[in-house]
């Protein structure tokens, strides 16, 4: 769950991190305030789609009024806050970094943009509370940051990294942090993302549920409410039905490596029901309505789930549902999975159901989707 700014700043300074005064307005703002005005919209961008204005006394009805009507809202939410005079932009942030399992703290010297156009980015992975991860950061940070600043940045990063724990954050970033002229930081911008499995723990803030919710299309709220995540991508060739978030960000890949983008992803939701084929099947078949895309590619993986009750509950529910574009699966079943039930006979009952393919590597069935796609 991505946090809203105002609730990733209020989040911050429950913590203890200094962030500019501001007010969430859902009105027009006063005639005589003055500040900086930000919609406060999930995704990011703003500044580029004019969505951060800068404004003086007398001009921020007017200005708020220009960025309710960029987002054809006129009771969308803004963030009016205190403009701080910065000497300095940096960017900081700490993430989860899956791979190396720890904290990375990243730091740009030259804030204020997007991280990926940096010239510098100084990084380190740390566990917050181990001996000498303090010392780490700051050595990560003296490189490219100046003498002065870079133990006040090493203190604020681990901070930050305790903040992120504490808090099941995925991603915790602050751009631009502000240097101002006496020293002091503050945290003019915050991005925040909360890990959704740890969401049981914490009361989702408000504004955050609502812009989330708002931001869903019908088929993402249906999917929601059947039990399971789904999350459409503009632009896709491939209706794509998968089960956990791992599995699906590796097809997710190699499809856009064949050069047939999926135009969905699909996840279990925390506490859902066991099964949601059927459901999911519906979602992807109407997706696959659309002009643009051209096939269907189911993928899943057992262990020790028996292959003949999947494939028993795929033909039922195909038959039930027929596909009406090429209808491509694939299923990597364990030797426990496979007893007494060969895939050669799971490819002949798939086939009577109207499965043009199946295939036990991810490879040869995003090569086989390909090629559907191509026609």
């Amino acid at each position: 769950m991505r946090l809203a700014e105002h609730d990733g700043k209020r989040l911050l300074a429950h913590h203890g991190i200094p962030v500019p005064d501001s007010v969430l307005l859902q009105d027009a703002p006063p005639q005589d305030a003055h500040g900086i005005l930000k919609a406060q919209v999930l995704e990011g961008g703003r500044g580029k789609r004019g969505l951060v204005r800068r404004s003086n006394p007398g001009e921020a009805p007017a200005m708020a009024a220009a960025i309710r009507a960029a987002l054809g809202d006129p009771a969308a939410p803004l963030l009016l806050e205190d403009a701080v005079p910065m000497a300095r932009e940096v960017y900081l942030a700490a993430r989860v970094d899956g791979t190396a399992q720890c904290i990375e703290i990243l730091c740009a010297p030259e804030g204020g943009v997007e991280v990926e156009q940096a010239g510098t980015l100084l990084r380190c992975g740390i566990e917050p509370d181990a001996a000498g991860a303090l010392e780490a950061i700051h050595a990560a940070l003296r490189p490219g940051v100046p003498p002065d600043l870079a133990p006040r940045l090493a203190r604020l990063a681990l901070r930050l990294a305790r903040i992120l724990r504490a808090e099941d954050l995925e991603l915790l970033e602050v751009n631009p942090l502000g240097v101002l002229a006496d020293g002091r930081l503050v945290a003019c911008d915050v991005k925040a993302i909360r890990d959704d499995a740890a969401t049981f723990r914490h009361a989702a803030p408000a504004l955050s549920a609502a812009l989330e919710e708002a931001a869903l299309t019908p088929l993402e709220r249906r999917a929601r409410a059947q039990g399971f995540q789904l999350v459409e991508l503009p632009g896709g060739t491939v209706a794509m039905i998968t089960a956990g978030a791992g599995l699906g960000m590796l097809m997710l890949d190699l499809l856009a490596d064949a050069g047939c983008p999926a135009a969905c992803f699909m996840d279990n939701a925390n506490g859902g029901p066991a099964e949601t084929m059927p459901e999911r099947l519906a979602a992807a078949f109407e997706i696959a309505e659309r002009p643009e895309v051209k096939a269907v590619m189911f993928f899943t993986t057992l262990a020790s789930r028996g292959l003949k009750g999947r494939v028993d509950a795929l033909a039922a529910a195909l038959r039930a549902n027929p596909p009406r574009k090429p209808f491509l699966a694939g299923i990597a079943a364990g030797h426990a999975a496979l007893r007494g039930y060969p895939l050669a006979q799971a490819r002949a009952d798939l086939a009577a159901v109207g499965v043009t393919a199946l295939h036990d590597n991810p490879h040869d069935l995003v090569r086989a989707v390909a090629a559907a796609v191509r026609g």
